[in-house]
């Protein structure tokens, strides 16, 4: 007798495949429907409000802030504000003392009254933490271009230090691209040490107004923090005795640097905080506010601006249309939409468009490597990434591309390019080869987060799934980065997950590499991590992991589930082989019951990352492409045919 089906063709009793056919049906709807005209995705990419603190400093400090840029942006960030008065990097955080005193500077700039309840509360709670003398050091030179802080008090970045020879221990190429596109104008911003009128005083915010640059301690000279701080203290004494000339040029050649390095739509690099500082340091070389260069520069930063239904404003740190492209793609891909659909081949073709052509940063250790892959934004060619790259190919090999010779050109190119920037230890970074110098972490201005780009497993495992699935699994670097990847495995089973949070991404991420690559799925690895995910589901039936896990081992794998974070452990758990088990039965349920009408899923939890432990990040498209995914890849297990 043949099975009862319901009206979707579903044999009766299979709860979790009606349930993930029907979740996927209506978030493929959405996901095509938000797809622009062009091609590409993108969804809003948020972080703390710092951002748009910054952006209004940025703007008083150039004099072109606006009433209306002010009052709309304070409103976004009162909405963020908490009970207490205080700011967290991310909602459920911990209160953070920089990005609590940016926030309430924002505040003042738009007029708030220093003895209304939520500024006093604010104030408070700044002083008991040793106030501004205890913010972070990028804090500190905001703080510093009004007044606010001292410029001598603050460590000292020389701008020949772009003359410092590559093979020397601490070199501008011994950071990553994103810490040298900051640091490079910051010599700049340093070696001038510019005042602008302060707005208003911050005296409330000094735990002795009176003193309000407290003396460091010293730490031993045995210890390599004290070795730093003396270092800082001998680049403060060169501050007297820098030859004039020397220093001109210096700033002469760092302000070129800059320059080259600017990206088709004015930014440097698509990431904000590099954009505003070289603004304000090619403003401080004579460059006025109508030169093409900072004209083009403005625009860019006002590209930033996200404007709410409500009225409100905040800023964008960085886009990540090709990113969001990518997984968009492969995602409807997964749900079974045709390889040759035209929102795929439109993708596609959007894609191919913005293959990186030229010599970035990354030549610097790789000078013989053809140029090669996808870089992160709309625009920033001078850095493809690894990372982008791998889930281009990912995407663009599984479609019907009528311009075949097109699609494998750009493929080749980007599979040659990502072997040759693979690191020597067999793992791959996410901008540059072998950028895992210790000693740039240690120097004194470097604690607003990482400030180098070593190997990491989530990144290893895209390059190794992507060589996988051209049919490269067998090639020297594929096996190099798997054994890299099984070696890299932590003592309970989880992967590290350095660009998402944290350990779920990073297994959710490393399995289904593996597998592809070849490693069969009752390898101890493979069995250690199943283990790991269906240990660490929650009684929903979901997955999540707190931002507290890249601090407080005890986070590892626990948190409220999220959509993102379910469906990178459903990923993991699917392509080890365990459609079904429970686990995956009940994941898919999970997702299922808590996708809202629209299609898509609410997830106010902040699951991307920028700086492990320091900069949370919250990709609006993470809730629905990676669901899909899973849902998609699901109902291909359980029904092949």
């Amino acid at each position: 007798m043949p099975p009862v089906v319901d009206a979707a063709g579903v044999p009766d009793g299979q709860d979790s495949v009606r349930a993930a056919t029907r979740a996927a049906a209506r978030a493929t709807d959405l996901l095509l429907s938000l797809q622009h005209r062009d091609g590409w995705w993108k969804g809003d990419f948020e972080t703390n409000v710092t951002m748009e603190t910054e952006d209004l400093l940025l703007r008083e400090f150039l004099d072109i802030r606006t009433s209306e840029q002010t009052v709309a942006t304070a409103a976004w960030i009162r909405s963020k504000q908490r009970s207490d008065g205080t700011w967290s990097t991310h909602p459920g955080g911990p209160a953070d003392l920089s990005t609590t005193i940016e926030g309430y500077i924002g505040l003042r700039l738009a007029g708030d009254d220093v003895r209304a309840p939520h500024m006093a509360h604010a104030a408070a709670w700044i002083r008991t933490q040793g106030g501004i003398a205890r913010s972070r050091v990028f804090t500190r030179i905001w703080l510093a271009l009004f007044g606010w802080w001292r410029w001598e008090d603050l460590p000292e970045l020389p701008p020949e230090l772009i003359y410092m020879p590559r093979w020397a221990p601490l070199n501008l190429y011994t950071f990553s691209c994103w810490a040298r596109q900051t640091i490079v104008p910051l010599t700049i911003v340093c070696a001038h040490r510019p005042t602008a009128p302060a707005p208003f005083p911050l005296d409330e915010l000094h735990t002795d107004p009176a003193r309000p640059n407290p003396a460091v301690r010293r730490s031993p000279v045995t210890s390599w923090e004290g070795v730093f701080q003396r270092l800082d203290g001998a680049l403060h004494r060169w501050r007297a005795v820098a030859p004039p000339v020397l220093r001109r040029a210096a700033i002469r050649t760092a302000a070129t640097w800059i320059i080259r390095r600017q990206e088709a739509d004015g930014c440097f690099n698509g990431i904000q905080p590099p954009l505003v500082y070289s603004i304000i340091a090619l403003r401080l070389c004579g460059f006025s506010l109508n030169h093409p260069v900072l004209r083009a520069a403005l625009k860019a930063a006002d590209a930033f601006i996200v404007r709410t239904p409500d009225g409100r404003r905040w800023v964008e740190s960085c886009q990540s249309p090709v990113w969001d492209t990518c997984l968009a793609v492969t995602a409807l891909a997964d749900s079974g939409l045709a390889l040759d659909h035209p929102a795929l081949l439109k993708a596609a073709d959007w894609l191919l468009e913005r293959e990186v052509t030229t010599r970035g940063d990354w030549s610097v250790r790789r000078p013989h490597l053809a140029p090669g892959g996808w870089a992160f934004g709309f625009h920033n060619r001078n850095y493809p990434d690894t990372d982008d790259t791998a889930e281009v190919v990912l995407a663009l090999a599984r479609l019907r591309h009528p311009d075949h010779a097109r699609l494998t050109g750009a493929v080749d190119r980007a599979v040659a390019w990502s072997i040759g920037m693979q690191s020597r230890s067999g793992g791959w970074g996410a901008y540059d080869a072998d950028n895992s110098s210790s000693l740039s972490t240690r120097l004194p201005f470097c604690d607003f987060g990482e400030v180098t780009d070593p190997p990491s497993a989530d990144v290893t495992a895209h390059v190794v799934e992507m060589l996988a699935a051209v049919g490269l699994a067998g090639h020297p670097a594929a096996r190099r980065g798997i054994d890299w990847l099984l070696a890299e495995q932590e003592q309970d089973g989880s992967w590290y997950g350095r660009w998402g949070v944290n350990h779920v991404y990073g297994t959710g991420t490393v399995v289904p590499a593996l597998i592809g690559a070849g490693i069969p799925a009752d390898h101890p690895a493979v069995r250690r991590a199943v283990r790991w995910l269906t240990d660490h589901q929650n009684p929903d039936g979901g997955w999540g992991e707190k931002w507290e896990s890249y601090t407080d081992p005890a986070w590892r794998g626990r948190g409220p589930s999220t959509a993102s974070q379910t469906a990178w452990a459903l990923l993991g758990l699917l392509a080890a082989g365990e459609h079904d088990s429970d686990a995956v039965a009940d994941g898919v349920r999970r997702l299922a019951a808590t996708q809202r009408e629209d299609g898509t899923w609410d997830e106010p939890e902040y699951t991307g990352t920028g700086f492990p432990g320091a900069l949370p990040l919250n990709y609006h498209l993470y809730r629905l492409v990676f669901p899909l995914s899973a849902l998609g890849r699901y109902l291909k297990a359980t029904n092949p045919g």
